[in-house]
């Protein structure tokens, strides 16, 4: 039973979920950092507001909060667009470059009925059993 759990703790996945919540939680107090101590202050001067938390109104003894959610709305704004532009495009840019350079398949084709890839030499298709000229 030892060496199961060690080879499940060893496999790629674990260990690559395990190092891509380090680096997210890392990232995400990064990211908070820069919306509380520079954005936050950057709005401030441009609104005159400091502390947007500190903003709330009263209704039947009952108190909104709106300013807590300006911060976590910003916070989210922050992190969504650092994701964006430091992750989702660098990758995607490095996946359009991979498919750019791949070297085409000689043994595959597409079907032409259901256009999914089939063998070179098959007469059918797996997929959707048409004939399929050799």
């Amino acid at each position: 039973m030892g060496s199961e759990f060690r080879q499940f703790l060893l496999r790629g996945n674990v260990v690559e979920l395990a190092v891509g919540i380090v680096i997210g939680v890392a990232f995400g107090a990064v990211i908070t950092s820069f919306v509380a101590n520079l954005l936050t202050p950057l709005i401030a001067a441009i609104f005159g507001e400091p502390d947007f938390s500190a903003m709330t109104f009263q209704v039947n003894n009952a108190v909104f909060r709106y300013g807590a959610f300006l911060n976590s709305l910003i916070a989210f704004v922050a992190i969504a667009a650092a994701v964006f532009f430091f992750v989702v495009k660098p990758a995607n840019a490095l996946s359009t470059r991979a498919a750019r350079n791949a070297v085409p398949d000689d043994s595959i084709k597409n079907c032409p009925e259901c256009l999914s890839t089939i063998p070179l030499g098959a007469r059918r298709c797996a997929h959707c059993a048409e004939l399929v000229a050799s």
